[in-house]
């Protein structure tokens, strides 16, 4: 069978981008594919600190960022859906310190992301694991020989890499050891969409809304207050066109608006441009959204709190079990093949 992966980090409160960009297309992957295939959707707690954070409540946020899955429509019980701890399966680190060495210094440096969080004035302590994440990342997916990775377009560059080491190592033992990934023109297919999806920020639309952004306006949390989250919207930036249309080059406020406005209620994008088609009214369009903003978070948030920490630990349970059991097989033959058990 076929394996569809993907994690997302909780370090941080999830947004609606995280919901809209991430969940909610591997969730709608997993009800598609599910019958034929392994949908694994890992939590990356050993990405969480490649950057600054608060470890006394990591524990907590990877427990609360398996409730948001199954709040927002997983069927964590399904036989073919498996949710685990990276940290929880060991072959995971193993296997990046083996690739590492089948990864060059200056493909691993040209990374975009390191490169951009490196240099950021905030981040006064450069990790080596900021630097090496991207080969761990290569890890999580070649241990399963998962084929398809549903992703945001900022994470394209470290699924090229993830490619180029399994189509390395695969060469140099001339055994097909990895699956090798999609190429983005294939992920992106699969995913139902036309390019990357990337909810903007509504303070800054021309950048992606982003959980680690200070300004807190310039994202809805999961966990905001529906009538909070209203207003952020109602007082997002826009334009001076004065027209709505669908435009993310001169109008990505707007465009924005539109996006969330189709993704929320399961609409068609085409379908929500239309209606809103020439209209002038930037107001009319924001209570929109705003509305529906509201209701979706009064209704998650609900679903949420029905969700107690022993359902998660027992699927975890469970389910670390089966990763384990994958992942050790594939670590075992790259130990042999690599000479560091008997061939």
């Amino acid at each position: 069978m076929q394996t569809i992966l993907t994690g997302v980090r909780v370090n941080e409160e999830p947004t609606l981008g995280n919901f809209l960009g991430a969940y909610l297309p591997m969730i709608r992957l997993a009800a598609e594919h599910g019958a034929d295939s392994h949908i694994n959707m890992f939590i990356p707690d050993l990405h969480s600190f490649t950057t600054p954070i608060d470890h006394s409540k990591l524990y907590r946020q990877v427990i609360n960022g398996i409730k948001y899955y199954i709040a927002a429509g997983l069927d964590a019980t399904a036989p073919n859906v498996h949710i685990y701890r990276q940290s929880r399966v060991p072959a995971h680190s193993e296997l990046c310190w083996i690739l590492d060495c089948f990864t060059s210094f200056g493909e691993a440096s040209r990374m975009t992301q390191f490169k951009e969080k490196s240099s950021d004035s905030n981040n006064t302590f450069v990790s080596v694991g900021l630097f090496n994440y991207p080969v761990l990342m290569a890890a999580d997916i070649l241990l399963y020989d998962a084929y398809h990775i549903p992703l945001g377009e900022d994470q394209f560059q470290h699924l090229e890499l993830a490619r180029n080491v399994a189509i390395r190592f695969n060469h140099k033992f001339q055994q097909d050891v990895f699956t090798v990934p999609a190429s983005e023109a294939e992920q992106i297919k699969f995913m139902h969409l036309e390019n990357g999806l990337r909810i903007r920020s509504l303070t800054e639309p021309q950048k992606k809304m982003s959980k680690s952004n200070p300004n807190d306006k310039s994202k809805i949390n999961l966990n905001d207050r529906p009538e909070e989250a209203s207003k952020k919207i109602m007082s997002a930036t826009t334009d001076s066109v004065g027209t709505i249309r669908f435009d993310m080059i001169n109008q990505p406020g707007i465009s924005n608006l539109l996006q969330i406005e189709a993704l929320i209620n399961n609409r068609p994008l085409q379908d929500v441009i239309s209606d809103w088609a020439g209209q002038t009214s930037y107001g009319d369009l924001k209570r929109k959204v705003a509305d529906s903003v509201a209701h979706f978070l009064a209704d998650f948030q609900e679903r949420l709190a029905d969700i107690d920490d022993a359902t998660v630990e027992q699927i975890l349970a469970q389910d670390e079990t089966y990763a384990n059991e994958v992942a050790n097989r594939k670590l075992h033959q790259v130990q042999r093949i690599v000479g560091l058990r008997k061939a």
